[in-house]
């Protein structure tokens, strides 16, 4: 039976991928590496120095740079990306979403964010939907990143649930990976090829109702 839901946040509960692209953009601009949209579909899902890494690699500088060099860069990006999410409002909750949060509050199931993102309480309070959640996944605290499944157990546990009694939701192939590899019913959002690992798969979130879940879940 299921008890909880543990949700991804960028491409599941609001899309702030534009903002981390420009940002991303923005820095690869004033290291001279070229990176574009098709690039980014990389960057997705994925913890920011994973992030830096893949983009040096791109244009072969990985090793001009210290690991105190590259917390450095880390950090201008995340700065330039925390000024663009000072405009997020609940108006950028996507399709579905609020109506699927209420319904899941209302039936009394557990929720838990699990998201890459340190950014996540931040943007939850601009959403105005933190009081809706049980807990968020501190991504300090994690050893791994997805795919690895510690992320989504640990939601689990914030929960205190069993991994069975729940359901993940993502819109990244390495998430919909470690949701499968905690032992959770997931959900992914996206196109058939991306997600094609999930249990249960919508194009879009507006596609998401509480009962659908469930009943996915429950066969």
């Amino acid at each position: 039976m299921i008890k909880g839901l543990i949700f991804d946040l960028d491409g599941v509960i609001t899309d702030t991928a534009e903002y981390h692209y420009l940002a991303w953009k923005s820095l690869a601009e004033k290291l001279d590496i070229e990176i574009d949209r098709e690039f980014n579909e990389q960057l997705k899902g994925i913890s920011r120095m994973e992030s830096l890494d893949l983009i040096l690699k791109h244009s072969n500088k990985e090793k001009d740079y210290t690991e105190e060099e590259k917390v450095e860069l880390a950090t201008q990006k995340n700065d330039e990306y925390k000024e663009y999410i000072k405009q997020i409002t609940p108006k950028d909750l996507l399709p579905g979403i609020d109506q699927l949060l209420k319904d899941a509050k209302a039936k009394g199931l557990g929720m838990a964010l699990a998201s890459a993102s340190k950014n996540g309480p931040e943007i939850m309070k601009r959403l105005e939907i933190e009081d809706l959640f049980d807990g968020i996944v501190d991504p300090a605290s994690l050893h791994a990143g997805k795919p690895d499944p510690e992320i989504f157990v640990k939601g689990a546990e914030i929960l205190g649930l069993d991994t069975s009694e729940c359901v993940g939701l993502e819109d990244a192939e390495a998430g919909v990976e470690a949701i499968n590899a905690a032992n959770m019913f997931s959900v992914g959002v996206g196109s058939e090829a991306a997600m094609h690992k999930a249990d249960y798969i919508v194009k879009d979130t507006n596609e998401l109702t509480l009962e659908k879940i469930l009943e996915e879940a429950g066969k």
